[in-house]
């Protein structure tokens, strides 16, 4: 494997839509996020209608990479080789001797299956995207509750939550003005959406004047796909694209075969009969990487493209992107942004009647570092019997340098560079921080020589 990566030794470009090309104002967001989950439970499942209400910094709880332990209504923060580094049950943090109590000092018993296809089951969810993490608070919330009210020991509470996600981000929902998220993002687009900065987009037409094929694959149903494309990207956003993929159903987008999920067309949003082949460029639904691929041999005139894919979820994009389809793959991860930023300069010095325009102004942005759970790459693993403690990485940390060919902030960080700029890759004969751009994080750097990775 070469050390180095260029967008100009790819023969066509991926996108994922939701937090890739599309970034939100995430304290707002995940506020919505996490009152449409919550509403939901309150009314329709008659839970606690303490959830409804959020104190400013309980934010905090979210942090990419945690995992919910169903049953035990643990949540999980684990490191490369799967040991417990920090716990929680709820909101409340455990203590290293609980920690020790319940997990011990080895591998967590669901370790295997997870971390071998970055996986969810029934036993427990791994949660690894904005559109996710304030769920994870809530279901820590609900937790609470349970204890305070039933004292119980094991939680079927996630039937629950599961129907609450249905409910908001089904299919039809965006077209039925159904649930709280989607009529809420259609009335304030503003609200909760970045436009799309002019260098991307300036980017993105140097791709394809460059003879990039581009394409835009999201699980995002077509009706929400067009309201964000258009806000962020404007009405000509299918200009820019040769291929768009909407309802992608990922990660079986990846894994599935033609047989299994078949490409549809649409008309006016509506799915129609499936295809046997997919023959042109366009806008379908659904589909999988096979006949993808071999539509993009056809565009190419090559036996075997090279395809790279942005996108922010290890379990839905990064992962089986690179898994099974053997695609280069590019991590947007916000993350990176935590290391410097600690609050936009703009905003402190507005006066504070503005500020308090909305609630959701109140709470912090989920990419800065949590407080309760630390750094999203890093860890100190205290040391039995008075032996010192160690930096270790986290699972995490360890998945972006297994399954990403770089990681960035954003597309704004590298859409000014020339498309040949070569980025050294993550490889496993380079150091632990060689594929992070423009910067590794912070986290990573004093003590590197110190960790030794496993």
């Amino acid at each position: 494997m070469q050390q180095h990566f260029s967008l100009a030794d790819c023969d066509v470009v991926g996108f994922d839509l939701d937090h890739t090309l599309c970034r939100y104002h995430l304290p707002h967001s995940a506020r919505l996020i996490y009152d449409s989950f919550a509403q939901y439970l309150v009314t329709e499942k008659g839970y606690d209608e303490d959830l409804l209400t959020l104190a400013p910094d309980s934010l905090d709880f979210c942090c990419k990479g945690l995992v919910l332990d169903i049953e035990e209504g643990n949540f999980l923060k684990l490191a490369e080789d799967g040991t417990v580094l920090r716990a929680s049950h709820g909101t409340k943090s455990m203590t290293f001797e609980e920690i020790l109590e319940t997990y011990g000092r080895r591998e967590w018993k669901h370790f295997s299956t997870v971390s071998g296809m970055v996986s969810r089951t029934a036993k427990y969810y791994l949660y690894d995207n904005y559109f996710d993490l304030p769920g994870a608070l809530l279901c820590a919330r609900v937790v609470d509750s349970l204890d305070q009210h039933d004292g119980q020991k094991k939680y079927d509470f996630w039937k629950d939550m599961v129907a609450a996600i249905q409910h908001n981000y089904k299919i039809s929902a965006f077209k039925e003005d159904c649930g709280t998220y989607f009529p809420e993002v259609k009335n304030h687009p503003d609200k909760y959406l970045q436009r799309c900065p002019e260098s991307v987009k300036k980017w993105l037409k140097q791709l394809k004047n460059a003879g990039k094929i581009l394409l835009l694959i999201t699980s995002s149903h077509s009706d929400y796909c067009r309201l964000l494309c258009e806000h962020v990207l404007g009405n000509d956003f299918e200009e820019y694209f040769d291929i768009l993929i909407t309802n992608a159903l990922k990660p079986g987008f990846f894994s599935h075969t033609p047989n299994q999920r078949p490409f549809r067309t649409l008309e006016n949003d509506e799915e129609q009969e499936p295809l046997l082949s997919l023959d042109k460029p366009g806008w379908y639904s659904q589909g999988n990487a096979i006949q993808l691929f071999d539509l993009l041999k056809k565009m190419t005139g090559k036996l075997d493209p090279k395809v790279v894919y942005f996108g922010d979820s290890m379990h839905s994009d990064i992962f089986p992107a690179h898994h099974y389809s053997n695609w280069e793959t590019v991590f947007i991860l916000e993350e990176l942004l935590g290391d410097k930023v600690t609050m936009p300069a703009k905003a402190e010095s507005e006066p504070s009647e503005k500020k308090a325009k909305y609630e959701g102004d109140q709470l912090k942005a989920p990419y800065f570092v949590s407080k309760q759970w630390g750094s999203f790459f890093m860890d100190r693993l205290p040391g039995l019997e008075n032996a010192e403690e160690t930096l270790v990485h986290t699972w995490s940390c360890k998945c972006i340098s297994t399954y990403s060919t770089i990681a960035i902030p954003s597309l704004e960080a590298i859409a000014d560079l020339p498309l040949d700029y070569r980025f050294t890759r993550f490889s496993s004969n380079s150091s632990a921080t060689a594929g992070y751009y423009p910067t590794p994080p912070r986290a990573l750097l004093p003590n590197e020589e110190s960790v030794t990775m496993k």
